[in-house]
């Protein structure tokens, strides 16, 4: 771990940023790269993925507010502190926010949202994976404590008044666990690109990977404010998770049964006549 990157005199720079920023940035090439195998422009892509970015932002931070809602209801002057303005928010809340934006987007642009979201698939498990390493490098979205030989320890005390990670306690490593599926992914969907057989078939295989994968891993994260449910037994993450494999499992039947030949094969509409 290794919360600063630089730091000359008053200007500090985070690793978790730097790293979330090159995320971020090798994401919006990789989609603008693959636009034309899915038949868009990548103009009109990388321009929606800076929108989507912006969203995504603006929707974890968001969301990290209303997770938190009693104790800014009594504390509203914190909104405006370094510290909620320096919090990475919650991903969900990014992720969804950004979907609404491309959904919103693709209707007033007139393209497919389906080649959209296959566009983005692998392209979003890259940035991801390179946010999760952020998060490492921060200690924020620590794992319990575990008692085998593969738990890390961190030990900045920099890291602990910042984000709160207990520190000469081993802890499960759940930010490479996820870093580690994200890049697994990746590399399956880059795969599976040039063998796609129905639009949405990258993106479904995503939300359904993703879904599992991290509603397993919250069962070893340890940090709080996750918004546990039903006794403390699973957190809302885990509630979204379940939903993502749903979405993903429809879009998949969905679109299986309206193969790309089929579409592509399929007669033309006769011209209307005057």
């Amino acid at each position: 771990m290794h919360p600063i990157l630089i730091q000359l005199g008053p200007i500090t720079l985070h690793s978790y940023g730097v790293l979330v920023a090159s995320g971020i940035l090798l994401a919006l090439w990789l989609a603008r790269r693959q636009a034309p195998r899915m038949g868009l422009d990548p103009d009109d892509v990388w321009n929606l993925g800076i929108y989507m970015v912006l969203a995504g932002l603006v929707g974890a931070k968001l969301w990290y507010v209303l997770e938190n809602y009693r104790f800014y209801a009594e504390n509203p002057r914190a909104l405006l502190t370094m510290e909620t303005l320096q919090a990475a928010g919650v991903w969900y809340g990014g992720f969804l926010s950004a979907l609404l934006v491309a959904a919103l987007y693709v209707r007033k642009a007139k393209f497919g949202f389906l080649p959209l979201v296959d566009t983005l698939a692998a392209p979003l498990a890259l940035g991801h994976g390179l946010g999760r390493l952020g998060c490492f490098s921060a200690g924020c979205c620590w794992g319990k404590p575990v008692a085998t030989g593969w738990g890390v320890t961190f030990t900045s005390e920099y890291a602990a008044q910042t984000v709160g990670v207990p520190l000469g306690v081993a802890l499960y490593p759940t930010q490479l666990y996820e870093f580690t599926t994200e890049m697994v992914v990746f590399g399956i969907l880059l795969w599976l690109g040039t063998r796609r057989k129905f639009a949405g078939q990258l993106f479904a295989f995503y939300l359904m990977w993703y879904g599992v994968a991290r509603g397993t891993i919250e069962f070893f994260r340890g940090d709080p404010g996750r918004t546990m449910m039903f006794d403390a037994q699973v957190s809302l993450m885990q509630v979204v998770s379940a939903g993502l494999i749903l979405l993903g499992a429809v879009l998949w039947r969905m679109g299986a049964r309206r193969p790309l030949e089929s579409v592509a094969k399929a007669p033309a509409p006769a011209a209307k006549r005057a």
